[in-house]
C-alpha cells in the first residue's frame, strides 16, 4: 500500500512539474479576461490541422524549455486554427467563420490578423491593447522566435529599430 502511494506521489509530481515545461494556451477569450488582470502582449500561432511545418513547431520549437519560460511570464499565448474556431467577439465585433476563403474556409479574425496573406504558419503579436505590432510569417527554431519575442516582450520595440535591437541582441538559448 505504501509503495502505491509513493507511486502515485511520484506521478502527480511529474505531472506538476510537466505542465510548468508548457506554453500555457489559452482561447482568445481566456486572453481578454487575463489582459484585463493583468496587461500583458498576446502572441497568437495561426495554423491549421494540414500544416506540416504547424506541427513541427508544435514538436520543437514550442517545446524549448527557455521559449516556454519567456512565453509564459511575457505573454498570453492563444492557439488559433483558422479553419475551425467559431465566432469571437472582441470588442463590439464578431468574426465568424468564411467557408468561401482559403482551402478549407478561413475565420474572419485571421483573415485581419494575417492582413489577407493566408500563410502558416504566422504569428501575430498584439500589445496589451490588442493592436497589432507585427505578423510574422513562417517556420522558426526557437533560437530564431527569441529575439522577435524579447523585441517585443522587452518593450524594446518603441525605442529602437529592429534592425537596431538585432545588431546588440545576444541570444540566451
Amino acid at each position: 500500500m505504501k509503495n502505491l502511494i509513493y507511486i502515485c506521489l511520484i506521478l502527480l509530481m511529474s505531472e506538476c512539474k510537466s505542465q510548468d515545461n508548457k506554453i500555457k494556451w489559452m482561447s482568445f477569450e481566456e486572453a481578454i479576461a487575463q489582459n484585463k488582470i493583468e496587461k500583458k502582449k498576446i502572441f497568437i500561432d495561426l495554423y491549421t490541422d494540414w500544416c506540416g511545418w504547424c506541427k513541427k513547431m508544435d514538436a520543437s520549437t514550442f517545446q524549448d524549455p527557455k521559449l516556454v519560460e519567456y512565453f509564459n511570464q511575457n505573454y498570453y499565448c492563444i492557439k488559433f486554427n483558422t479553419e475551425k474556431e467559431g465566432p469571437i467577439k472582441i470588442g463590439d465585433t464578431t468574426y465568424t467563420m468564411n467557408p468561401t476563403r482559403g482551402r478549407n474556409g478561413t475565420h474572419d479574425l485571421a483573415f485581419e490578423l494575417l492582413q489577407g496573406k493566408l500563410s502558416y504558419p504566422t504569428f501575430v503579436i498584439l500589445d496589451e491593447n490588442f493592436n497589432m505590432l507585427s505578423p510574422i510569417p513562417g517556420y522558426r527554431t526557437a533560437k530564431e522566435l527569441e529575439p522577435v519575442l524579447k523585441y517585443f516582450g522587452d518593450k524594446a520595440y518603441p525605442s529602437i529599430t529592429w534592425q537596431q535591437f538585432q545588431t546588440k541582441f545576444v541570444s540566451s538559448f
